[in-house]
């Protein structure tokens, strides 16, 4: 058929909009004469009728509510956000079979006049006052233009309104090809179930483009918005199909299809189907990163714009890595019951957020940990103390008392600190052997040494948001973060010392295809080079001989585990030149993970492995990269607590007189007497000391534990195994 090309620009200049006015009114006047009700309505009702009329030639007259879509970084649709679910489409993306549908069912002299259907108007009308029926008159121009630029006088009953509609129906015409008019009502009118819309129609009935319909298809749509609520074929098959059925009429009395085309559309079977694009959670499982997106779109642009301004946003998110992400975590917590989780994992190089779980099931809790909430970092803070202390110069090698409890002075009531569970240290320890075991007692008394402001301001240049308070107690990670803060920080380390801020948009185009947002990864130089690459080496040790050891995956990666006090929080942050990624587990409400699987939860039995399966997968097919070399650092650290100049003496076997004599004459002043079983030592024998003999210790400060043998016996039993990163008394 080619009705459609029949007129497309009328170009017969029209009357002002006045006598257009006036015409129309003398119209409905007659009407109303031949109703009986009595006076003329004159010639000066155009005035009054026309006041405050909008102008069409204003470019947001006609905008109308689109679908936002959200893309991963690898093209999948994740999600659509939208008030009103619209597609704006093209007319050839847009059937024929429906275009003429449309046209034979709402208004089959479209093509032939000039927006407004004078006679059909006035028969209207008359139909209207002499027999009691609603019969309407509005052409597909005038209902276009009652849906958006007059859509506040939509629910207006009156003459004034269709006059109203009228004048602008012919300015609009007077503007646009009829092609160009067609579009404009197509992708305009509601159809029910929430879509607005050809393509939204076709996707949510059909499960396919507006362009892909059959005729049956085509025709069971243009009848919808006749009355979109009662027609649904989801609630209404029956009457969805008998209003189909008088539209294929229409389209085979107009010309529109053949005979046997109208045969065989009126027996084509119901064949509903609604496409999974449509659904706002999208068509992929990451409903914690979409509501992140969600969020951050409403936080910079509205929620107007957000879900009724059709934007296309492009995001980080790696699909293949979300997949693995969510797997890892599942794959360990299997149980129901388990504490919740969260993974983000972030590019150290860019910023982009790669993959993000917020939580066990999406459907039973929508609060994401990864970003919305704040828990305690446990030893895994400890990191920013080790960054500190190597920037002011201490060595690895720098030599620190690890000897439990450490009583640190505040200025009122002393911060008292103990290793696991009351474990006693071993005398001084290097600050590498104290990261790698999470020696609380040690990095207490090194944060005090250097200042408590000073790692609060490290952690915020490494990409730490949250404002942490400066107290002795960050060390051990008693503030609160959120997960994707300490993957950024982390990452800050794998990136040579360069901070690149998360992101997890890249790009967002608008309706009319202009680009409005662009990212482009710009990183600060937090810290040097040779420091990063420092605490990496050291940060290595962990994983290869420390606290982070079930992390292992066999290639080049540095991090720190973290358990906070009774068990209540369980970190694993850790990275490779990749790859930054943080795991933390807990119960919400809080409350202490003592029995997970028959065990108790810390930073390397649960948190790490759940890290390992992730980035075992997600750097499988990756080049195995180590970090890049820097030369090291200047380590110039001179002040009270360097290295101890004396070695504690051996004084296993000696007699109490004897071994408290021999440690005298080293210095070593201050000692506790204890009792000890020993199978070699003879009883009334030093059986046992600590610290062990031959470590360098301050004689000044160092107490000596002599424990005496007992001879031969049972001992008690050893206290379980507990985490070294657990404090056993709260820090100020």
């Amino acid at each position: 058929m080619t009705r459609r090309s029949r007129m497309r620009r009328h170009k017969n200049p029209h009357t002002a909009l006045k006598v257009l006015a006036a015409a129309l009114a003398l119209s409905l006047s007659a009407a109303l004469v031949l109703s009986g009700s009595g006076v003329a309505l004159g010639l000066g009702v155009a005035s009054t009728w026309l006041e405050g009329l909008p102008s069409i030639d204003d470019p947001t007259a006609f905008s109308v509510a689109q679908t936002t879509k959200i893309y991963s970084a690898d093209g999948v649709l994740l999600a659509n956000l939208y008030l009103e679910n619209r597609q704006i489409v093209a007319l050839d993306q847009i059937s024929q079979d429906l275009l003429h549908a449309v046209v034979a069912v709402e208004d089959e002299r479209f093509y032939y006049h000039n927006g407004v259907d004078i006679p059909g108007i006035v028969r209207a009308l008359v139909t209207n006052t002499t027999t009691g029926r609603n019969e309407g008159a509005s052409t597909l121009t005038m209902q276009y233009i009652r849906n958006t630029i007059l859509a506040e006088e939509r629910f207006e009953i009156s003459y004034r309104r269709k006059v109203r509609e009228a004048v602008l129906a012919m300015e609009l015409e007077r503007q646009h090809t009829k092609d160009e008019i067609l579009g404009m009502y197509i992708n305009t009118v509601y159809y029910g179930e929430g879509a607005y819309g050809a393509e939204a129609a076709a996707l949510t009935f059909f499960n396919k483009h507006a362009s892909e319909l059959t005729i049956a298809e085509a025709a069971l749509i243009a009848g919808l918005p006749q009355a979109p609520g009662k027609l649904s074929p989801y609630d209404n098959p029956d009457g969805a199909v008998a209003r189909r059925q008088w539209v294929l009429s229409k389209m085979f009395e107009q010309g529109y299809i053949t005979n046997e085309q109208y045969e065989a559309a009126k027996v084509e079977g119901l064949t509903l189907g609604r496409s999974a694009t449509l659904d706002e959670q999208g068509v992929y499982s990451s409903p914690y990163f979409v509501a992140h997106v969600k969020k951050l779109l409403q936080d910079e642009y509205g929620t107007d714009l957000v879900f009724k301004g059709g934007l296309t946003v492009h995001t980080t998110l790696d699909t293949t890595l979300q997949t693995y992400a969510e797997e890892a975590v599942a794959g360990v917590l299997d149980q129901p019951g388990d504490p919740d989780c969260a993974l983000v994992a972030i590019q150290p190089t860019t910023g982009y957020v790669k993959a993000m779980v917020g939580g066990r099931d999406w459907s039973t809790n929508k609060f994401n940990f990864a970003t919305q909430a704040k828990r305690q970092p446990g030893s895994s803070f400890k990191v920013f103390t080790l960054v500190t202390a190597l920037e002011e110069g201490m060595p690895p090698s720098r030599k620190i008392d690890s000897s439990s409890p450490a009583t640190i002075p505040t200025g009122g009531r002393p911060w008292v600190v103990s290793n696991a569970e009351g474990g006693g240290g071993k005398g001084y320890i290097t600050l590498q052997q104290a990261t790698v075991g999470s020696v609380n007692t040690a990095f207490a008394r090194l944060i005090a040494e250097i200042g408590a402001d000073q790692v609060a301001r490290t952690a915020r240049r490494m990409g730490v948001e949250t404002e942490v308070q400066p107290f002795l107690s960050i060390t051990l990670g008693s503030q609160e973060v959120a997960p994707i803060e300490m993957a950024s920080a982390f990452g800050t380390l794998a990136a040579d010392g360069k901070h690149f801020p998360h992101t997890s948009i890249t790009k967002i185009i608008d309706s009319s295809g202009a680009t409005i947002f662009e990212y482009t990864p710009e990183g600060d130089q937090a810290i040097s080079h040779s420091i990063a690459y420092a605490a990496t080496s050291i940060l290595k040790g962990v994983i290869t001989g420390g606290t982070g050891r079930s992390a292992n995956f066999g290639r080049p990666a540095a991090g720190k585990t973290g358990t906070t006090q009774d068990y209540r929080d369980a970190w694993f942050v850790g990275y490779t030149p990749q790859l930054s990624a943080a795991v933390w587990m807990g119960f919400t409400p809080e409350r202490p993970m003592r029995n997970v699987h028959g065990r108790k939860v810390f930073g390397g039995t649960f948190a790490a492995p759940i890290w390992k399966a992730f980035m075992s997968r997600a750097l499988a097919n990756e080049p195995v990269l180590d970090f890049n070399a820097a030369p090291e650092p200047q380590y110039t650290w001179k002040k009270a607590w360097d290295i101890p100049s004396e070695a504690v003496p051996n004084v296993i076997g000696m007699s109490q007189a004897a071994a408290i004599e021999t440690l005298a004459a080293a210095g070593f002043k201050d000692y506790v007497v204890t009792t000890t079983f020993s199978d070699t030592v003879p009883a009334g024998l030093v059986g046992a000391q600590s610290p062990d003999p031959g470590a360098l210790a301050d004689p000044t400060t160092t107490v000596v534990t002599i424990a005496m043998s007992q001879g031969p016996g049972t001992p008690p039993a050893p206290p379980p195994p507990s985490p070294p990163e657990t404090t056993s008394t709260p820090s100020p």
